[in-house]
């Protein structure tokens, strides 16, 4: 079990809680978020992202990472114009916060 902030997910089940509320997440959105959950406060890169998740070493599109990412931030109740779960580090990635960001 991993859990971060208020968000928990079990990888060997692939099931996933907003506090006790558990969420659906489809299986890119479930990689997603288990590739940035695990490691929490660190910037993964969206290079690192294509080629973890989605299995490319090429970019098919560089709307694929943003697309899931407001997926799984509706989801998991993100508001994408004050994040304080997943984070956009411009020109480097994203990050999984380990705590409230100030806004």
């Amino acid at each position: 079990m991993i859990e971060v902030q208020e968000i928990r997910i079990d990888p060997d089940t692939r099931r996933a809680w907003r506090g006790e509320e558990e969420i659906t997440l489809s299986r890119k959105e479930f990689d997603l978020v288990h590739k940035l959950i695990s490691r929490a406060g660190e910037v993964v890169s969206r290079e690192e992202l294509m080629r973890d998740v989605w299995h490319a070493n090429f970019w098919t599109s560089s709307k694929t990472i943003d697309v899931h990412l407001g997926w799984v931030r509706r989801k998991l109740g993100d508001d994408s114009r004050h994040p304080h779960l997943i984070t956009t580090i411009r020109g480097k990635g994203l990050r999984f916060e380990r705590g409230d960001v100030a806004v």
